[in-house]
């Protein structure tokens, strides 16, 4: 969960302001704040979240041992491949987590036939990457869609219309999955360059290629 930290701060010589910081992860506010704490010169310090919910130093602390042990901190990548001469789709997707302070990435892709577009391979890679984090016991926390279709983000985040019965069918499929797993999604399109691992495990699909990967990445300070 991403926050930003709002506190009142004074000088020495008594000279008041209201700071307001960036946002960052949840962990390295928490660092900033202890430190800001310590300084003796920090008034009502709160972190405010991506839905303007307050939080005080102790129950974001109370948040993240609970979650501790949970997938965490998810950001996921996916992209759907689609093969107009054999009508044949490959979709790939790949998640990032925090879990017992380790950072991990799971890896799948899946090959199916019954597809007509390629809008559609991108609305059913998503749902293929939902079920992997209904597998995972993913709940009621935020995570981040990363993908290269305009269509499929745009849409899900109420910019476009969703006027094809086929893919309004896929965004309820995907909005009643995120309902009910108590999903808060954050929606971002990048350059199909940007999506490339996503990209290459639904080409690899579409070769009857079959990934299934989970490993164990180096823990990056916040």
């Amino acid at each position: 969960m991403k926050v930003r930290i709002e506190c009142t701060y004074q000088t020495k010589k008594g000279t008041k302001t209201t700071l307001s910081s960036e946002e960052m992860s949840s962990e390295k506010a928490l660092l900033i704040a202890e430190d800001l704490e310590k300084s003796g010169r920090s008034k009502r310090l709160i972190f405010i979240d991506q839905h303007n919910n307050s939080w005080t130093v102790k129950e974001l602390k109370k948040f993240l041992k609970g979650i501790e042990t949970e997938p965490h901190n998810i950001t996921v990548y996916f992209d759907g491949g689609y093969d107009l001469n054999t009508r044949e789709s490959g979709l790939g997707c790949a998640i990032y987590y925090d879990q017992n302070g380790k950072s991990q990435r799971l890896r799948r892709n899946a090959y199916v036939q019954e597809l007509h577009s390629n809008n559609e391979a991108e609305y059913a890679a998503l749902h293929l990457a939902l079920k992997e984090l209904e597998l995972m016991q993913v709940h009621h926390i935020p995570v981040k869609f990363i993908g290269d279709s305009q269509v499929v983000i745009n849409q899900l985040s109420g910019e476009w219309p969703c006027l094809e019965e086929e893919l309004s069918n896929w965004a309820d499929r995907i909005e009643e999955k995120i309902e009910e797993l108590g999903i808060q999604p954050e929606y971002e399109v990048v350059s199909r360059k940007r999506n490339r691992e996503a990209d290459k495990l639904a080409a690899q699909a579409l070769n009857d290629i079959e990934i299934t990967s989970l490993v164990e990445l180096e823990k990056i300070d916040p």
